[in-house]
Parts: C-alpha cells; structure tokens; sequence
C-alpha cells in the first residue's frame, strides 16, 4: 500500500500539491485534460520548471476566461458531482469544499450553504482540490500524512479586508493539526484550499520511520531568496512503515439517548458516516429509571472531532458528548480492483500478523453487479475473491485490474 507524506516546510496550496504530484509521477496530459473532465470550457493548464532557492520544482498554473465571482457551495457540488469522478474523489472533493465553506460560516456567523465563496470559488481551487485528490488516487495512493506546516506570517488581503495570517478560516480548517509560525516576511503561506486538502487527506503526522520511494516538489508562487518555497511530497510504502498493523490516535465520542425513533436514529448514525467518521455504532443500554436507550458511539480523526460532535448535537436529541482520546490498531490494508462481468469490483484486502491475507469484496460494487448481470449476490462475491487472491499471488498490481 502506497502512502503520501506531505512536507509543508514552507506551507501548502493547491498549485503546490498539484505540482508536486507531477514531479512524483502523475502524468502531465492527464492534468492537461482535467479541465474538459469537468466541463470547464476554455480552461488550459500550463506546467513548467521552475525553481525555488536551488530546488528543481513542478510550476502548475490555469489560464481561465473570465468566470463568475465566487460560487455558493451547492453551485461546486453539482460541478463536481457532473464530471463523472469516481465515487470516491466525488466524496472527498465534496467534503473539502463543504469543510472550506463551514469554516468560513463559523467565522462570519452565516450557515455554510449560504456562504459566497470567493478565491475557493474560483475555477483555479476546483481544479486543485479535485486534481489532487484524484491526483493521489492515479498515483495509487492509499493513505496521506502530514508533517508540522509552515503558516506564514503577517497579513493578507482578502474578500473580506485585510486579515492576519494565517486567515481565520484557515486556521479553523488546520485544528488538529501540528502547525508553526512563520519564516518571517513570508506572509501567507497556507491557502484554504491547502488547508481543505490537509483537513480531508491527512490521517496524522508521519510515522517515525518511513522507507521513501521517490519525492518531488511542487512549487508556490512566491519565490523567496535565499530558500525554496515548495511543497514536498514523499511517496512511501505502508507496509515498511506499519509491519501488519499501525497504531493511531482517534477521538471516540459517545452519548446516551432514550428519547429518539429508531428509525431517526439509524439516519442520524449514516449522517455522521457520511459526514465522515470513522465509524458510528448504535449500543443498546438500560438508562435511569429502567428506561431502555441506545448508546451512539462515534470514531473520528483528531482533527474531525469538533465538526462531527457538533453534528451529534444537530442531529440527534442528546443534550451531552463524552470524549476520550484512544489508541487503536489497524491492519494495513489495500484495496484491488478486479473486473467481474466487464465491471469493476473494489476488494479490501488486508494483511494478517501471520503474514497471510483476507480479501473481502465491497458489497455495494457486488450488489451493482448482481443486480446488472442477473447473477446472485454470493457467486459475484466469490468470483471477485478468487479473482484478488490470484492478482495477490501472482504479484499483480492494483493498478491493472485482472479480468474474469
């Protein structure tokens, strides 16, 4: 399993994230066609070398016709959710823009559907959230980590004025993650659509030890003297850094409920799925009185903890949260994609401490697939199955599905 450790030195921006995946191997046509991908009629994009202090960089910039002023974020998703993007992607691009948007109506106090976004409106932050996130996914990229992050110093001009670095919302975007202050004189460093990416991608800091593949660096606008300002990425193999299993951080929140429908409580535990926890279980308990409840506990990433517990709040009765930072370990796991019947079935596979490895077909694709061909359930699963542990045998890489 491939991951991706971000070194945000000297900060991070969509053009720099961008850029660094093309000096780590995402093929420059691929990038060139993006825009037609996303119906952006007019949208070219140009990539060059360039250098930053004496480091060799990827430059990625767009030349865009005139556009509308901002977008609301109902405008992006359905942008995002036309251009045909795997599933995935769509998820993802969809959250950075949701979380881009909530961060800005937490700070100006308007709720995030009616935020105007402005700079992350623009066609160039579509493009970079979307291309980076579908970027890494063309890279074969499982997991992402990111190091401390460089935020910059001083002020910046924006929609709304001037405004300290880093801007509010940005820094909103970055809780939980390790952040420092300056260099100084370098003003911003972290854009919002960076900090969306960081937000949505990372899983934490790097681990302690990490075998690299190959690196690349992505270049910012601004060229400093006297030192790079560029985006490193660091493309590793999991299975040196983690053994069979990492061990990580998460956030486990929990609430007692005893005045909710079933029916609403299953919605409100595929909310918060959906919203992005880790994972939402629902535990009958017996509560004061003899009354019978349910119990909603709830994984997320440290850096998620804040929005999915005001998401608890919003959508289910409780009136109180408990927290408790936990330790858990995780299988390293990688996901396969066979082709059953000409269609494309994802497989988890996963590495046992024994050195072995058990593959499980991902039920919505196997459903799809049964449903299309008219074949049961349980023969397409078991097809899928097979077809991974031979792929796994022979070596095969997931990036070039084998056919049954």
């Amino acid at each position: 399993m491939l991951s991706a450790i971000l070194d945000a030195f000297s900060g991070i921006a969509g053009d720099m994230m961008l850029g660094a995946l093309i000096d780590v191997g995402l093929e420059a046509e691929w990038l060139r066609s993006l825009p037609g991908r996303l119906a952006l009629d007019g949208v070219t994009v140009r990539i060059e070398r360039v250098k930053r202090g004496d480091i060799s960089c990827a430059k990625v910039d767009f030349d865009i016709p005139p556009q509308p002023h901002g977008r609301h974020i109902r405008d992006i998703r359905k942008l995002v959710d036309a251009a045909g993007v795997p599933e995935s992607v769509r998820d993802l691009s969809n959250r950075a823009f949701t979380a881009i948007a909530a961060s800005e109506g937490e700070i100006h106090g308007v709720q995030a559907e009616r935020v105007h976004l402005h700079e992350v409106g623009a066609v160039d932050a579509i493009l970079d959230v979307v291309g980076s996130i579908w970027g890494l996914e063309q890279l074969g990229v499982n997991r992402v980590y990111c190091g401390a992050i460089a935020l910059g110093d001083g002020t910046v001009r924006a929609a709304h004025g001037m405004l300290p670095v880093p801007a509010p919302a940005t820094l909103k975007l970055l809780e939980g993650h390790v952040v420092r202050p300056g260099p100084e004189g370098a003003g911003e460093l972290v854009t919002p659509t960076g900090a969306a990416l960081v937000r949505v991608l990372s899983a934490g800091p790097p681990p302690d030890q990490y075998v690299p593949l190959r690196s690349g660096f992505g270049a910012g606008t601004k060229d400093f003297k006297g030192r790079a300002n560029a985006l490193r990425i660091i493309i590793a193999d999991s299975h040196a850094i983690d053994g069979t299993a990492r061990t990580e951080e998460v956030v486990q929140l929990a609430a007692d409920i005893d005045d909710m429908d079933p029916e609403a409580l299953a919605a409100a535990a595929n909310s918060l799925r959906a919203a992005g926890a880790l994972d939402v279980v629902v535990i009958p308990v017996v509560m004061k009185k003899g009354r019978l409840g349910s119990r909603v506990e709830v994984l997320t990433k440290p850096s998620d903890y804040k929005r999915i517990q005001d998401l608890v709040f919003l959508i289910t009765t409780t009136i109180g949260v408990r927290r408790a930072t936990l330790q858990r370990s995780v299988l390293v796991r990688e996901v396969l994609k066979v082709a059953v019947l000409e269609q494309e079935i994802r497989v988890k596979v996963v590495t046992l401490p024994n050195g072995g490895a058990r593959a499980k077909p991902e039920f919505d694709d196997v459903n799809r697939v049964a449903l299309a061909s008219g074949r049961s359930v349980q023969s397409v699963s078991r097809q899928a199955r097979e077809t991974a542990e031979r792929m796994l045998m022979a070596g095969v890489s997931r990036a070039n599905p084998q056919t049954t």
